[in-house]
């Protein structure tokens, strides 16, 4: 059977038990969108804090499966906000000990977990698949997964947690979706008086996303993005520090080296952007912290669920949560 025969031969029929459990959903995004969503197959590479979190709020959205890819073990930081292994579970491989507490959220959806390193995955893995979202790579394998999806048009999404900073990044390639557009209705007229309403009307659109390859080569000092600066803010900017550090260093900032990784990051500040982010931006990216996880990783579950049902516009591309400004907001890059 080929690739995508597998893929279509999925049942779109939503059981008793299924339509009984969506209701809600059925009735917020309408029956054919949570037909959709019940045949997507999600890959997920990374099941830290950002990765539970993102789990979490697809799982609970009723999608086909869900395959979880970590070859790391439960360590110390991951109870700062990984909530899906258990304490007992120090030092189990983080997608094992990950999938008793996921399979709870919705035993009506498949789990997997795969040990295997991402690295070491070829190209051809990645296609299996209707969504791939990497957690914690570096920036050169993010663009290999990318550029692999792309080939075969599956969507894919990039995105991390550094302390209290946080972004995402989707290529859907070609999306259509299903947008409602208002317009005004007459609904009664009556002494050359006329009344109206505002009504949904259901609107085919079409956006096309850039590879992420073309994010990373974007360069923040042109004139026209600092102008921007003042009114969007720097997270863009943060984004290539924090990716350029991590792939210099094969590592993320860590708390135990924080006086030494801080200067690092100045020094790639200083080199990308003298004078325009301050030092304090620098001060609280280490670990994974809760409340982020949970921002970023509502963003994303949300990202995925509108791509897959193919219902309301999608972010388009970058979602940053910055803590200088104390909010999220949409940058559209390589455009």
């Amino acid at each position: 059977m080929t690739e995508v025969a597998s893929k279509n031969s999925i049942s779109t029929e939503l059981t008793v038990q299924e339509a009984e459990l969506y209701d809600r959903q059925i009735r917020l995004w309408g029956l054919e969108s949570q037909k959709r969503i019940r045949t997507a197959r999600i890959l997920i590479c990374g099941i830290n804090g950002l990765g539970a979190e993102i789990s979490k709020n697809i799982i609970l959205a009723g999608v086909k499966s869900v395959t979880f890819l970590d070859h790391n073990v439960v360590s110390e930081g991951d109870r700062c906000s990984q909530f899906l292994a258990p304490v007992t579970a120090l030092g189990d491989n983080r997608a094992e000990a990950s999938l008793a507490r996921a399979q709870a959220l919705n035993p009506m959806v498949e789990l997997n977990a795969d040990k295997d390193v991402l690295t070491e995955k070829p190209d051809n893995f990645f296609t299996a698949y209707d969504v791939v979202i990497v957690i914690g790579a570096p920036r050169r394998e993010m663009i290999r997964i990318n550029n692999a999806c792309r080939m075969k048009g599956v969507k894919f999404f990039g995105t991390d947690v550094w302390g209290m900073f946080g972004y995402s990044f989707a290529d859907l390639q070609e999306h259509q979706f299903i947008e409602d557009v208002f317009k005004h209705k007459v609904v009664s007229k009556e002494n050359d008086k006329i009344k109206t309403e505002l009504v949904g009307v259901p609107t085919k659109k079409t956006l096309l996303f850039p590879p992420l390859q073309d994010v990373f080569e974007f360069d923040c000092r042109k004139r026209e993005y600092l102008k921007t600066i003042k009114r969007k803010g720097f997270a863009l900017m943060m984004f290539m520090i924090l990716h350029r550090f991590r792939e210099e260093h094969q590592r993320d900032p860590c708390y135990k080296k924080a006086t030494e990784d801080r200067a690092i990051l100045l020094q790639y500040r200083d080199d990308l952007a003298p004078g325009i982010i301050p030092d304090s931006a620098f001060t609280h990216v280490f670990s994974q912290i809760s409340p982020v996880a949970a921002i970023v990783g509502g963003v994303v579950g949300q990202e995925v669920i509108k791509s897959v049902s193919q219902k309301e516009a999608p972010h388009h591309n970058l979602f940053f949560f910055d803590p200088e400004r104390g909010d999220g907001y949409i940058e559209t890059i390589g455009i």
